[in-house]
Formats: structure tokens, C-alpha cells, sequence
């Protein structure tokens, strides 16, 4: 056996109960999200309370209850979320639409809800996110030869997204609008839908982005500042400008943990949505790369155990697996692309990172789902494989003897 043979079973995980490199890379981002919180806001919590560690004793409270809920739902067989699907559907829908009455707004969006009893509000789109992914995981379950030939099983998962995408929209909340979009159009896609189908809305979806991109004068000014953040560099470019101007100070290995400028009022938000420029002035290009990786192990181990579960016909694990991985994905990518000037600004927090306790105990959660789909996949596993090895060896013996 070759070392990379030894190597490589060594780090397997095949004849564990689960992936222990999922977990391993969740709860590094969760722990090394509370570090950089606590880095990033030291200065803004002290001038906002007078407590120089109020933002990371909250996140700190973030981080043990979403361990403590995703042991929880590590608890549920997949088989509630799949009979509850479309509870949970309607569940996100009317949050949604909830937050639009009574939501409490912050910098001009009314996102989240004020939950009597619950010390941070609740981010309805958070919510809704991970209802729409169980949802349709049940739904191509039930219809996934449908959705493959018809146009209208198809254009179902589609009017519902539309129906979401109309509520974001109020608030409004596009990054969620993006995420979520791309996460139902992936999901189709690995679902074997035509490609050609999804050309057409491609364009669609393109004509519409460009119609509201210009509709609204603050937006095309989001759009022409990220084209050009210099031009205008205490105003519409400013946020972006102060990122890159901590990616610049970062270098290789970065100014050291706790010594950031940038998160001295000169970076809006440096505990939330811009932490990733905080954590790459800090630790440098390796810290951010190593980041980078701890995303790509979790979107690929997740998108594993998704494989997997499709390979034992366990359709609605798989499925709930590929929506949390492109969620996940799509998300981060968004976030660190935002921060390093690839995407205009979009008020999307880092899974697993950000300060926010709605998005702490929603990314948990997946990560639970994600944990107990690879368990009941390889429980199934054990199962059959006696069964078919018993089945396969009297025909063996027969072939032996003739």
C-alpha cells in the first residue's frame, strides 16, 4: 500500500457514524467567527455601552444556543421535516409578509422581528431560507421525474421562489433574494432539469435585474461605486474603500489579532457583514485563505453526503443536503466577494462567522440537518450491505460450481 493509499485511509471517515470533517470544519468557522467578533467590536461596543466586550459575550450566547438547537434537531429523523415541508413553506411566507407589518427597521429595511422573550429579533428571511430548502427537497422527492420532463412541475419550485422573492424585494433584502434564487435553480439543476431551460430564465432573470438595476437611483449608484470605489470615496464608495484598505494593510500574515484600524470607526459594520476584511487585516492572506478552504471542506463534504445519500436512495436527504451546501456557498462567496470588491455591497452576513443570531442558529441548524442526513444515510448503508452481500453469494458459489 502506497503512502497516499495510507494517507487517505487515515483521514477516512468512511466507518464512522458521520463526517467528521464536516464537523470539524463547522465548528472551526463557529469558533473562529466568535474570535474575529470579539476582535472587530471591541471599540464599537465600547463606545455604543461602555462595555468593551458586549457584542462577544451576545455572540458568545449565540454560539452555545445554536449548539444547543442544533443538538436538537440532530434528534429529528428527517422524516418530520419532510412530512412538514409544506407547513414549514408556509411558516416562511408568513413571516415574510409579517415582518412587512410589524418588522423593526434598521438603515432603512424592515428585515427582522422583535420576538418577546428572545434577546436578539429574528431575521424572517433567515427563517425562510432554510423552510424554502426543505420544502423542495420534498417536492423533487415526490415529482423528480415530473420536474425532468414537464415544464410545470419545473416552473412550480419557481413561482414559489417568485412568490419569496416578491416579499424580499419589500423589505428590501436582495442579497437574500440572490442567495435564495440561486440555491432553487441549483437544486433544479442537480435534479437533471434540461439546460436549456435554465438559459431562457437566465435571461430573463437578467433583463429583470437590469430593469430594477436602473429603476432606482440608489441602486445604480451602488452599482457605479463598485465599478469604481475611488471616484467617490467618502460617499457611495466609501464602505468598500475602507475594505480594501484593510486587505491592503493585511499583507501576507497580517498586523496581528487585535490590531486592526479599520474596525476603529473607519469600516461601517466590521463585526457583521465586512468581518472577512477585518479577519484578512488581521491575520493576512493566510488567515483569509485558510477561511476560504474551511468553506470550500464544508461545501464539498456536504455536497458528499448528499452524493451519498442519493446513492442509497434516500432522495429527500439528498436534496436537503444540496440546498444546504449551495446555500452555504453561495452565501459565503457573495460575502467575501462583497468585501474584496468583486460584488456591490449587499447586506448579507459570513455563515458561521458574522455576528447575528438569527443567521448563527439558522447555519447551525443546516449544519445539524446536514449531520443527521449523513447518519441515516449511513445507517442505511450497514443495512443493505449484508443483505446484498448474502444475496450475492449463493450466485457466486453457483458460478463457482458451473
Amino acid at each position: 500500500m502506497s503512502r497516499l493509499s495510507r494517507l487517505r485511509r487515515r483521514l477516512s471517515t468512511a466507518e464512522q457514524p458521520f463526517d467528521g470533517w464536516l464537523a470539524v470544519a463547522a465548528l472551526a468557522l463557529l469558533l473562529m467567527g466568535w474570535v474575529m467578533v470579539t476582535s472587530a467590536s471591541t471599540e464599537v461596543a465600547s463606545s455604543l455601552t461602555g462595555n468593551a466586550w458586549h457584542f462577544s459575550l451576545r455572540h458568545g450566547v449565540f454560539v452555545a444556543g445554536s449548539l444547543g438547537v442544533a443538538l436538537l434537531v440532530l434528534q429529528v429523523p428527517l422524516a418530520w421535516w419532510k412530512v412538514n415541508g409544506p407547513l414549514l413553506l408556509l411558516l416562511g411566507l408568513a413571516l415574510l409578509a409579517l415582518v412587512l407589518v410589524v418588522g423593526h427597521e434598521v438603515n432603512g429595511s424592515r428585515r427582522w422581528l422583535s420576538v418577546p422573550g428572545v434577546p436578539f429579533n429574528l431575521q424572517a428571511s433567515e427563517v425562510a431560507k432554510l423552510c424554502l430548502i426543505v420544502y423542495l427537497a420534498g417536492y423533487l422527492e415526490r415529482f423528480l421525474p415530473q420536474v425532468r420532463r414537464e415544464w410545470g412541475a419545473f416552473l412550480r419550485p419557481l413561482a414559489v421562489m417568485a412568490l419569496m422573492a416578491l416579499l424580499l424585494i419589500l423589505e428590501p433584502d436582495y442579497g437574500a433574494v440572490v442567495v435564495m434564487t440561486a440555491c432553487v435553480m441549483g437544486m433544479l439543476l442537480m435534479a437533471g432539469a434540461p439546460w436549456g431551460r435554465f438559459l431562457l430564465l437566465m435571461l430573463l432573470v437578467g433583463a429583470l435585474g437590469a430593469v430594477a438595476a436602473i429603476a432606482e437611483p440608489y441602486r445604480l449608484a451602488r452599482l457605479t461605486s463598485f465599478a469604481d470605489p475611488w471616484a467617490d470615496q467618502f460617499a457611495s464608495g466609501y464602505q468598500l474603500t475602507q475594505a480594501l484598505i484593510a486587505f491592503g494593510r493585511g499583507h501576507w500574515l497580517g498586523v496581528g489579532l487585535g490590531n486592526s484600524v479599520q474596525k476603529l470607526f473607519y469600516l461601517p459594520e466590521a463585526h457583521t457583514d465586512f468581518v472577512f476584511a477585518v479577519l484578512a487585516e488581521e491575520l493576512g492572506l493566510v488567515g483569509a485563505i485558510a477561511v476560504i478552504g474551511l468553506f470550500a471542506l464544508l461545501v464539498w463534504r456536504a455536497m458528499a453526503v448528499g452524493r451519498r445519500a442519493e446513492l442509497a436512495g434516500l432522495v429527500f436527504a439528498a436534496y436537503l443536503s444540496y440546498g444546504i451546501a449551495l446555500v452555504i456557498g453561495a452565501q459565503a462567496f457573495i460575502n467575501i466577494a462583497v468585501n474584496t470588491g468583486m460584488l456591490p455591497t449587499k447586506g448579507l452576513t459570513l455563515p458561521l462567522l458574522s455576528y447575528g443570531g438569527s443567521s448563527l442558529v439558522i447555519s447551525a441548524m443546516m449544519m445539524a440537518l446536514l449531520l443527521r442526513a449523513d447518519v441515516e444515510t449511513r445507517r442505511r448503508q450497514r443495512r443493505t450491505s449484508p443483505e446484498a452481500s448474502r444475496a450475492a453469494r449463493p450466485m457466486t458459489e453457483q458460478g463457482a460450481k458451473g
